[in-house]
């Protein structure tokens, strides 16, 4: 798994490529989640639309950097899930929990609202 970030004004943009599973993807995840809060950066959106497979583990990391974000006062936003992705989201109910968009320019408007 590669993650690539890019700025866009105050939210930083992690784009991600390959699989969220269990061991490396996960914890590559989680590294770089903890990393951006660490220089203060709050607001984050994953690119997932190159996420190719996510195991309960990486579900589990979705959640986990969610949660850490949001109780450091951030936010964490998806953007460009794949079918399958959505479908794993629906199904665990986790849709209702994460804001998701299929337009980056929506999702980086929806950090200012």
């Amino acid at each position: 798994m590669t993650i690539e970030t890019r700025t866009s004004g105050s939210v930083k943009i992690l784009d991600i490529q390959g699989k969220i599973t269990i061991g490396e993807g996960s914890a590559k995840l989680r590294s770089t989640v903890r990393e951006l809060l660490q220089n203060g950066n709050k607001d984050i959106l994953l690119d997932l639309g190159g996420v190719s497979y996510v195991d309960s583990s990486g579900i589990g990391e979705l959640v986990s950097s969610f949660t850490t974000v949001s109780n450091q006062g951030g936010q964490l936003k998806l953007l460009n899930l794949t079918e399958k992705l959505q479908e794993l989201l629906a199904i665990t109910k986790l849709l209702t929990v994460f804001d998701s968009f299929t337009d980056e320019e929506e999702a980086l408007a929806s950090f200012s609202e």
